[in-house]
């Protein structure tokens, strides 16, 4: 299915833009005429458009008013349901006054109005059902009401917590062992309620419409907003999606959106630039982030497991995945040495490999710091996280605990120790011959700088340096100091069992706890492998 949506070019003339994608990202720092931009989309299109304002009350009452749904469409599109006039947005917007800056006080009309449509769904059906069996006809399907498409969502949102819908009252059951705690709508935090008013906002909608939101971000977690989303774009093919928003995670995380830039505002005129190939301009970055947040460097790739869980961990910072060691250390000096360029600190995070103390910290006076187990995917396995998830999944945690050790200690780390051993060695050696200085020597002086270096390496010091590294943990069977000096990353696909899981399914069931209500426990169960000089606060 093909979209067109229509933007200003620099002299205020609107352009046509066509994409296969229902979703477009508009993207802009602080102060770049954003929500302004969106208010002039929909007042060019005012009865194709529906804009959802930044600026949202979140209360509603217990009981939900019970309106029809030409009532209620009217109090949520137009503002009022006054007959008496023709209709129009002026109402909605307090007649152009505030189109960017009214509080839209809509929540029980858009829950009426969803309640509407499912009463109108049921009688439809109920109709055709009676037909169906007076002429002994085929018996019809049951629809899929709004309301069903409403918990459908929160499902995917929330899936530890249920939506409960009885007559015009909203609830919420969260799972406690055994047991559903229930809880109401005047109960549900923040976030909740504004998942159900964006739901309910999208869903109450009629077809092939255009939806402006602006700050999709507004009282959502990070860890459900993208969720959140993109099932409402699943459930809702026929509309268009244009996001107005400065978040620049949200925005790579809509790989397949179009992706505008405003680059300026002068009050009247935008300049905006169609950014290509999904690639958000490091100019842009710089806009965006130098007012607004501190950059973290990190180890991986944007899908990756450890960019996943670094984002969870540090979510007051835009973490920024550089595929190799290499390119953290290199990205954070250079942006560390153009602090002018922007207002944010910026650190560096990898892995602590085969490293010794004296390059670790060699690097903390560069702001790059490493992690207390070998590789982030030992994160997966320290102690208090294996133990957390046995409790969690009903096992006996001693038991689970032991089991993992003997395995990982005995089976594969004691296996491996002679290859661990021989690793390590030539890393120590490689990082001390890439440390030899010589840059503006010359020749002679670069030689003899080389030859000296060259004689302080001493091979035999080094690897015995590390056989007592390596076998100290493994005789005393240290858990976390294996876990400290352990280089494998097989090791998180083959645990899983352990806990009656899929082998591969482990990682992906700890990261969707980490999205759920086990969040805070696991962060707990990580934090102390983490460097403290990164504050996570």
């Amino acid at each position: 299915m093909a979209f067109q949506y229509y933007l200003p070019d620099e002299n205020g003339n609107k352009q046509e833009y066509g994409t296969s994608s229902n979703s477009l990202i508009i993207i802009g720092a602080n102060g770049s005429g954003k929500s302004k931009l969106g208010a002039l989309i929909e007042q060019q299109n005012m009865e194709n458009v529906h804009r959802i304002g930044a600026q949202r009350n979140l209360n509603f009452q217990e009981n939900v008013p019970l309106k029809s749904y030409s009532q209620a469409e009217d109090f949520v599109f137009y503002g009022t349901d006054d007959k008496s006039s023709q209709k129009t947005k002026n109402h909605r917007w307090n007649w152009g006054k505030s189109y960017t800056t009214k509080l839209m006080d809509d929540f029980d009309n858009v829950l009426a109005a969803l309640i509407a449509l499912k009463n109108n769904d049921n009688e439809k059906f109920v109709n055709q059902y009676k037909n169906a069996v007076k002429n002994h006809s085929k018996i019809p399907t049951p629809p899929l009401t709004a309301i069903d498409r409403l918990i459908l969502v929160w499902d995917e949102v929330f899936p530890q917590r249920q939506l409960k819908v009885e007559d015009a009252k909203f609830s919420a059951l969260l799972s406690h062992g055994d047991d559903l705690i229930s809880y109401s709508s005047t109960q549900m935090s923040d976030g909740e309620r504004a998942v159900l008013y964006l739901v309910a906002q999208v869903l109450c909608v009629p077809k092939n419409k255009t939806l402006i939101v602006d700050e999709p971000e507004v009282h959502l977690h990070r860890s459900i907003m993208n969720r959140l989303w993109s099932a409402l774009e699943k459930y809702r093919p026929d509309c268009f999606f244009i996001y107005i928003t400065h978040d620049t995670q949200f925005a790579a995380a809509h790989g397949q959106s179009d992706k505008i830039w405003i680059k300026e505002f002068d009050g009247t005129h935008w300049k905006l630039e169609k950014i290509q190939d999904n690639e958000l301009p490091e100019e842009l970055l710089f806009d965006i982030l130098g007012s607004r947040k501190n950059v973290l460097f990190v180890e991986g790739e944007k899908s990756s497991y450890d960019t996943q869980l670094y984002t969870i961990l540090y979510p007051d910072y835009y973490v920024i995945a550089c595929g190799s060691c290499t390119q953290v250390i290199a990205r954070t000096k250079a942006f560390r040495n153009n602090s002018t360029l922007h207002h944010c600190e910026v650190y560096g995070l990898i892995d602590r490999d085969y490293r010794s103390d004296y390059e670790i910290n060699k690097y903390k006076t560069e702001f790059i710091y490493t992690l207390d187990v070998a590789e982030v995917e030992n994160l997966f396995l320290v102690e208090e996280l294996v133990r957390l998830l046995a409790d969690h999944m009903g096992r006996n945690p001693d038991e689970v605990f032991a089991n993992i050790k003997d395995y990982i200690v005995n089976a594969r780390f004691a296996k491996q120790i002679d290859k661990q051993i021989c690793q390590s060695v030539v890393a120590h050696l490689k990082y001390q011959l890439t440390s030899i200085e010589l840059s503006k020597k010359s020749d002679d002086e670069a030689k003899a700088s080389l030859n000296a270096a060259l004689q302080a390496i001493d091979y035999e010091e080094t690897k015995s340096e590390q056989e007592a590294k390596f076998r100290e943990p493994l005789d005393r069977a240290d858990y976390a100091g294996v876990l400290r000096v352990f280089n494998e990353k097989g090791l998180i696909n083959s645990i899983g069992h352990f806990f009656g899981l899929n082998d591969k399914e482990y990682c992906s069931t700890i990261l969707a706890l980490l999205n759920g209500n086990l969040r805070n426990k696991i962060v707990k169960a990580i934090e102390k492998y983490l460097p403290r000089d990164i504050s996570r606060l």
